[in-house]
C-alpha cells in the first residue's frame, strides 16, 4: 500500500463507498457520485432509509460482539468511508483493548482510514489494501495485527453484492471463515429484493453507469452465507428488525437482510 494512493482515485465513474457517504450526509464524494446517488433516489427513495438502517445495524452488531459475545478482534472487509460510529469506535467504547483490521481496495477509503480511524492506546487499528476476492492475502496481512488462535469477528457489510457470481461469493465467505477459530462470528448484511421493481430498476440503472455492479440477492441467499454457523437471535432478518432500538411499530421494512452467526 502506497503512502499516497490519491493518484488512483477515479472521479469520472461513481463509486459505491462515496455514494453511500453522500446518502449518509458525508462530504467525501464527487459530483459524479452525487449525480448517481440522486438518480438512484429518484427511482427508489427508500435507499436513504436502507443506507441509514444498514449503518445502524453495523453499530448494533459491533456493540453486541464486543459486549455480550466478548469479541476483542475484528476483521472489517469493505470498510467504506469513515463516518459516525466506525467499527473500532464502537468496539473500543465497550472494550478499549479491541484490535481492528480494516480492509478495502478503494484509495480514497484507505487514505481517509489512515487519517481518521485512530485506535485507543490499549488497542490497535490497521488498514489493508486488498480485494475481497483475495481472502488468503487478507488473512495473511491481518495476522500482523490479529491473533487467529483467538476468536475474530468477520464483518461483511454490503460488500458481497459486488461479487457477481453467487457461488463465488459463498466460497469467499467459507474460505475466510475456514481461517477463523471456533467462537468466531460472522456479521453480514446485503441488499435484497424480493420483487421490489423500483429497487431493481434503480440498481440496474446504477450498474449501467460503468460503476462496479452490485447484485441484489434474495433473503434466502443471504441466509445461506451463514450455513454451518449458530445464528444469534433473531436470526437473519431485515436489518431494521435486528435487535432494534426503537419500538417495533415505528420500524419500516428495509430491503437489506443480515444477522450474526457464531462458528461452533
Amino acid at each position: 500500500m502506497t503512502d499516497d494512493p490519491s493518484g488512483r482515485i477515479d472521479t469520472s465513474v461513481p463509486q459505491s463507498a462515496r455514494i453511500w457517504n453522500y446518502w449518509l450526509g458525508g462530504k467525501d464524494n464527487y459530483p459524479v457520485d452525487r449525480e448517481a446517488g440522486d438518480r438512484y433516489v429518484a427511482v427508489f427513495p427508500g435507499i436513504i432509509d436502507l443506507a441509514r438502517h444498514s449503518r445502524a445495524f453495523l453499530t448494533r452488531c459491533v456493540r453486541y460482539l464486543a459486549g455480550e459475545a466478548g469479541i476483542r478482534q475484528f476483521l472489517d472487509i469493505g470498510t467504506g468511508l469513515p463516518t459516525v460510529d466506525n467499527t473500532h469506535e464502537v468496539a473500543q467504547r465497550v472494550a478499549p483493548e479491541s484490535r481492528i483490521v480494516y480492509v478495502d481496495n478503494d484509495p480514497l477509503v484507505l487514505s481517509h482510514a489512515r487519517a481518521l480511524l485512530t485506535s485507543t492506546p490499549q488497542g490497535a487499528c490497521a488498514y489493508i489494501d486488498a480485494d475481497l476476492r483475495e481472502p488468503e492475502k487478507i488473512i495473511q496481512a491481518a495476522a500482523d495485527t490479529l491473533d487467529f488462535t483467538h476468536p475474530v469477528a468477520l464483518i461483511l457489510m454490503g460488500i458481497l453484492g459486488h461479487i457477481d457470481d453467487y457461488d463465488e461469493a459463498r466460497s469467499i465467505v467459507t474460505r475466510l471463515l475456514d481461517h477463523l477459530p471456533p467462537g468466531s462470528h460472522l456479521a453480514l448484511n446485503d441488499g435484497t429484493s424480493a420483487g421490489n421493481k423500483d429497487f431493481e430498476k434503480a440498481q440496474q440503472d446504477y450498474d449501467d453507469t460503468g460503476a462496479i455492479p452490485y447484485r441484489l440477492r434474495t433473503p434466502d441467499q443471504v441466509a445461506a452465507f451463514f450455513t454451518g454457523l449458530d445464528l444469534v437471535p433473531p436470526g437473519i432478518v431485515s436489518v431494521a428488525h435486528w435487535r432494534p432500538e426503537t419500538t417495533a411499530w415505528s420500524i419500516p421494512h428495509i430491503d437489506a437482510y443480515g444477522g450474526i452467526g457464531r462458528k461452533p
